[in-house]
């Protein structure tokens, strides 16, 4: 409030300079021609002249009144807290309006230099650090809750639920409170540009990088899109291989004539990766590594690459990191979900498809999307999670913006491989709105799940779940972490836009993900370590109760830390700078 009143009154203060200056040229104009005319034409024609000019200063001595009274209304207006957004053109028309003269504040209005990166930085870290605080406090009162039930004391239980209910509250007016210090200075517009502005740069450094002058010449990376696994593993593998060919400064190739997900190759679902070169030929070829001279390198799979670079996820490129960091929460994923946006360009015949798709359920914000995986995933790489679960955070979402706004329909996109999940969530919450498609989890099982009506569904569901404002799902999930990846170039930031029921995000194949340590702890629990500020911590997964398993790089143990007291390090790469593709002004 106290720096939108102060941007307003410093508008307000040169907008009156502007005017003042105005009056004083129409005064010298006036009063010009009475010091350069003769002496022997001072007579009547003077007179005349200085009676006009004493009735233009009468004239703007009554504008200069009704432009007070103005500028004191909008300031009082600006005191107030009615002025928010376009007090610039407001004043401009209001102005225009009453002395009907055009009014030009071009300049006026300051191209945002937007917040510091070290304001993002710590305004992003506020808000984790509560979040990671009410996770301890609410598994420590349940814990509570638990004990008490046990000791037949039902008074401390419901007690406890009381505070649980409370807690909750104070912690969402929390958050809600620093998405609002957020924008103060109009911050969120310059998120908006500096996002589009980013993103743009990289966009066009893919497309450079795709369609060289002279594909015969070109040096190429071929990938091969015959990994054996499902939708959302594949996808990863094709930009794990775009990554690869833009460290290397190659064209990247993408063999997909025998796509078990469409015989007809990655072109009859999405555009070409180039316009230019896609023939895989040259003069010699070899598997990876090759060498810089050789023309045409054939990558392998992730998960037998040797030798493994440096450059792999969860790497961000050196000559944009600084910008990354100051406008993204997560800049590894930002810069993983870049590559999505070019991969996955849609056909029209697709982006037709899934326009439809979206008209015919009524797809509108706010929603929630809810992914629920099961079948082969249950047992073996993630546990069972009932749909309650994640209603919970469903809740807890709509929860905290009706703090700002009436919500009318709470909407949810659910989608699952489990067709039992949408009737089940239908009946036990019918408060909700659910948006889905039984047909689609019928696909997604794993009988079905090549089929071209698979295929459709997995699309359908990954591009809404994308599109939702907030994610609810399991990261063990690749469909779940691909949704969040396309969410990222949707939004200036959606970092903070998702509750993963099990792991922390991670890209298959990574190297290491390491936090390091800002404030020292002493272990003083069972299974817990000590550390150190400064130490690097590899991380192993974050237990959504105050605490991180990981491990001390310094002193090898390995054990639970709490969360707040580390942040992400960031592996920073010298990646080519592309120096060929103009930075926009």
């Amino acid at each position: 409030m106290t720096m939108n009143l102060r941007s307003s009154n410093k508008i307000l203060a040169q907008a009156a300079i502007i005017l003042f200056f105005f009056w004083v040229v129409a005064l010298i104009l006036l009063t010009r021609p009475l010091l350069n005319s003769p002496q022997s034409d001072v007579s009547s024609d003077v007179l005349q002249r200085l009676s006009k000019a004493v009735s233009e200063l009468e004239s703007l001595k009554v504008r200069n009144q009704e432009l007070q009274w103005i500028l004191t209304n909008f300031s009082h207006e600006a005191q107030s807290g009615k002025i928010k957004e376009g007090v610039v053109e407001r004043l401009r028309s209001t102005l225009e309006d009453n002395i009907r003269l055009p009014i030009n504040f071009n300049g006026l209005e300051k191209k945002s230099s937007g917040p510091s990166k070290e304001y993002e930085v710590r305004r992003r870290a506020i808000y984790r650090g509560v979040q990671e605080n009410w996770y301890f406090v609410q598994q420590e009162l349940e814990n509570l809750k638990k004990s008490g039930r046990d000791q037949s004391a039902p008074e401390i239980s419901n007690l406890i639920q009381e505070i649980l209910n409370s807690g909750k509250e104070h912690e969402i007016i929390l958050l809600n409170d620093i998405q609002e210090l957020s924008n103060m200075e109009n911050h969120d517009a310059w998120r908006s540009t500096e996002s589009r502005a980013l993103s743009d740069l990289v966009q066009r450094r893919l497309h450079y990088l795709q369609n060289p002058a002279d594909c015969s010449k070109a040096r190429k990376l071929i990938c091969n899109l015959n990994k054996s696994c499902g939708y959302g593993c594949q996808i990863h593998h094709a930009a794990y291989c775009f990554i690869m060919a833009y460290a290397t400064k190659r064209t990247l190739i993408l063999n997909s004539k025998k796509w078990r997900y469409h015989r007809g190759g990655w072109e009859k679902v999405f555009l070409p990766l180039s316009d230019t070169c896609t023939d895989p030929s040259g003069l010699d070829r070899s598997n990876w590594p090759g060498t810089n001279e050789t023309q045409v390198i054939e990558l392998p799979i992730v998960d037998m690459l040797s030798p493994r670079p440096p450059f792999l996820p969860l790497a961000i490129p050196r000559d944009l990191s600084e910008r990354m960091i100051r406008l993204h929460g997560d800049p590894q994923v930002w810069w993983i979900g870049q590559f999505m946006k070019y991969l996955l360009r849609y056909q029209p015949e697709t982006q037709k498809m899934l326009d439809q798709a979206k008209e015919k359920m009524k797809f509108e914000s706010p929603v929630v999307g809810v992914h629920v995986r099961r079948t082969d995933k249950v047992g073996t790489e993630a546990a069972f999670h009932s749909i309650d679960e994640y209603m919970v955070y469903v809740a807890d979402f709509f929860d905290k913006l009706e703090i700002k706004e009436k919500i009318k329909v709470r909407r949810v996109y659910l989608a699952s491989d489990d067709p039992s999940v949408l009737p089940e969530a239908k009946k036990k919450y019918p408060e909700y709105e659910f948006l889905g498609d039984v047909s689609i989890a019928k696909g997604a099982a794993v009988a079905t799940r090549y089929t071209d009506s698979s295929l459709r569904g997995i699309l359908v569901d990954i591009h809404m779940l994308a599109h939702s404002d907030h994610l609810v799902c399991t990261f063990s999930s690749q469909v779940c972490r691909l949704a969040y990846e396309m969410m990222q170039t949707l939004q200036p930031d959606a970092s903070s836009k998702f509750k993963s029921l099990d792991d922390i995000y991670y890209y298959g194949g990574q190297g290491p993900h390491q936090q390091i340590a800002m404030y020292s702890h002493k272990a003083h629990r069972p299974g817990e370590i000590s550390i150190e500020v400064g130490d690097v911590l590899g991380i192993a997964g974050n237990h959504w109760d105050g605490y991180s398993k990981g491990t001390n790089e310094r002193t090898k143990q390995s054990g639970l830390y709490p969360s707040f007291k580390a942040v992400d390090k960031y592996n920073i790469i010298d990646f080519p700078p592309y120096s060929e593709v103009a930075v926009a002004a």
